[in-house]
């Protein structure tokens, strides 16, 4: 059986290589792939270095370790994913959450929270989430807004069944799940908002062989030849979804804003705009339905 300063040294070694890591960025791998298994904190790995693993440990580490190696996500290991303070059950059947979408969900909560504000808290806001997957944008605003009645819908059953597990386990009871291909499902139902984060990957693209994103569902990645056909597909049939004043929003490539903002424009959003990350891309676009 090996310690833990032996397994940090030359398994980390083994990611490095296997997964064209740096150094650093390979320790950390093995830190918390040994977190997990021993359930400890990182700080308890340099207290412990002599701590040698039982043989469960160390058959549960070494199972971990080769999926790993072959590049499957730490999140699909692990079975879980922290977006927007909560703690989501994500399988292959889901895109897995990314930090970069906590600013749709910040855009969305301020667009609520102007509209409570301008019916003074007398009309109930309601906010549809298309293509849901592990449910992560819907449950964090709903989280956030009880008082907002949200929807969530996705073509994936699967992932509609691990959106709706994530629901029940968080015990946030404000969200409906509807199985809908974009609005195929949706009937007359409007809402005073719109968000999506949509595949937005061209089909083409060779970031789609690499890294993470092989094992995740290539419907929720690619979309068409320069990767906007759902966009395209959200923006045109967005205004029968929406009541007047209503506004929609997008996560988008990092180099697709400008022609996010002049598909908005061209479906007569008005108020149209692009935010920008924490690493200054622009990110998400969005807009306002102005009439009926």
């Amino acid at each position: 059986m090996r310690c833990i300063r032996d397994v940090l040294l030359q398994d980390a070694a083994l990611l490095q290589t296997a997964l064209g890591l740096q150094t650093d960025g390979a320790r950390i791998e093995v830190q918390v792939l040994l977190q997990r298994v021993l359930q400890v904190g990182r700080a308890y790995l340099f207290a412990h270095p002599e701590y040698v693993l039982s043989s469960a440990q160390a058959d549960e580490y070494r199972a971990l370790l080769q999926r790993r190696l072959v590049g499957e996500p730490v999140a699909y290991l692990f079975g879980d994913r922290e977006f927007f303070g909560l703690n989501l059950s994500v399988t292959p059947a889901t895109l897995i959450p990314r930090p970069d979408t906590e600013l749709l969900v910040e855009l969305a909560l301020a667009r609520i929270s102007e509209f409570t504000l301008a019916h003074a808290g007398k009309e109930t806001p309601r906010i549809l989430d298309m293509g849901t997957g592990s449910g992560a944008i819907a449950l964090a605003v709903a989280h956030e807004r009880a008082d907002a009645e949200v929807w969530a819908c996705d073509a994936s059953v699967a992932a509609l069944a691990v959106a709706r597990a994530n629901a029940q386990r968080l015990g946030i009871v404000n969200v409906r799940f509807v199985e809908s291909d974009w609005f195929a499902a949706l009937g007359g139902q409007r809402f005073h908002l719109i968000v999506s984060n949509p595949p937005y990957i061209a089909a083409d693209d060779p970031h789609l062989a690499q890294g993470d994103v092989r094992f995740e569902p290539l419907s929720a990645l690619a979309s068409g030849a320069d990767g906007l056909d759902d966009i395209r597909a959200i923006i045109t049939q967005a205004a029968a979804h929406l009541e007047p004043g209503g506004s929609l929003m997008l996560e988008h490539g990092y180099d697709q804003a400008e022609r996010v903002r002049g598909l908005l424009q061209a479906a007569g959003f008005t108020a149209v705009f692009s935010a920008r990350d924490l690493a200054e891309i622009e990110r998400c676009s969005g807009g306002q339905l102005v009439g009926t």
